[in-house]
């Protein structure tokens, strides 16, 4: 499996973006989809997740501003980010888990200046 992530940038606190990630390979009709997050320094982290059968899951601190969601027929995850702060700086993953795999894309660069 293969991921290609896009999106990310430089925004200022309270913009918005939008981060995207296209999978292709060998793909099950059954995963899990997310997003994490990795700041200097700090361990990389759950940011949200969604599966195949749309249920999702939250870090607390991205709760009510931040919106995953994906394309089932087209193998794509979407993380819309709303209210971003400089605490959101970080650069971002993409991953796909199936039975007998985990697979990442290739890190995309989120900056929020304050």
């Amino acid at each position: 499996v293969q991921l290609q992530a896009s999106g990310g940038g430089l925004v200022q606190a309270g913009g918005s973006l939008r981060l995207s990630c296209a999978a292709s390979g060998s793909i099950f009709s059954s995963n899990v989809m997310g997003w994490y997050r990795q700041a200097p320094g700090k361990q990389r982290e759950l940011v949200a997740s969604i599966t195949s059968s749309g249920g999702t899951l939250y870090a607390d601190s991205v709760k009510g501003r931040f919106t995953i969601s994906r394309d089932n027929a087209k193998f794509t995850v979407t993380l819309q980010m709303n209210s971003l702060k400089p605490e959101d700086t970080a650069v971002y993953y993409c991953n796909l888990n199936q039975v007998g795999s985990s697979a990442w894309g290739q890190g995309t660069q989120v900056t929020v200046s304050s």
